[in-house]
């Protein structure tokens, strides 16, 4: 089974000053969480799209949904958890209750304030995943990258094997949860995603093509940059 996993578990602390989580911030009269699972949805290869959500707002998302979508039978709200991965395990543990979760069972997670995922991109997701169990959606890194101490240059990289992470990200769900259950305390505090799950344990991940207006929505500047990328797409 294949199941869209759209991570709309954060804050949004880094949006300034709100008082809603910024997946719920409307762009061009919708809320960006609508529009980021309208590019899902017309995909009949998914069996369920799962909404992580915090807990509080729950409510509001089903009911954001409800209006601005259609409640479909084939979308699930559940509560996401206190970190991006324990998210992706709540999905994971809601999936192995309510269906059944075998080897060849792949979920597609996306951050739920990354709007303009493209039909190619979800595809060769789906691709990837299946082929080789995990993948991680990048573009080429455009800046020269530093590493520092936070004082001086420790080392500068090679930028031709360099590049940025953005999502979806695609995995064999029981084979990440086996992988990330193995993990100690230590190592889960180092993930910043969950493709580093796979790598910390010697496993292959993927590269899948991004695209460079595959933007997170996080800071207030994004927003600006978001309704200018609508109404591209809408005149398209």
């Amino acid at each position: 089974m294949l199941f869209a996993v759209i991570l709309a578990g954060g804050t949004g602390s880094r949006m300034g000053s709100t008082d809603m989580p910024k997946q719920f911030l409307e762009i061009k009269g919708k809320p960006i969480l609508n529009h980021t699972i309208e590019k899902f949805l017309p995909n009949p290869k998914f069996d369920k799209i799962i909404i992580l959500s915090p807990k509080a707002w729950i409510g509001h998302t089903k009911e954001i949904i409800r209006k601005f979508t259609g409640m479909s039978d084939r979308i699930a709200v559940i509560e996401g958890g206190a970190t991006r991965n324990e998210t992706i395990m709540n999905a994971i543990d809601y999936i192995d209750k309510k269906y059944t979760l075998d080897d060849e069972t792949i979920i597609v997670t996306h951050d739920s304030v990354r709007p303009f995922v493209t039909h190619r991109i979800i595809e060769e997701n789906i691709a990837a995943a299946e082929a080789c169990g995990a993948c991680d959606t990048v573009i080429p890194a455009t800046d020269t990258i530093v590493e520092g101490n936070g004082e001086a240059i420790t080392a500068i990289p090679d930028r031709r094997s360099m590049y940025q992470g953005q999502t979806p990200q695609s995995f064999k769900a029981k084979l990440l949860r086996e992988l990330y259950r193995s993990l100690s305390d230590a190592e889960k505090d180092t993930l910043t995603d969950a493709a580093k799950i796979l790598v910390m344990k010697g496993r292959e991940v993927r590269l899948v093509q991004g695209e460079t207006f595959n933007i997170k929505i996080t800071y207030p500047y994004d927003l600006k940059i978001a309704r200018s990328l609508l109404e591209d797409e809408e005149a398209v």
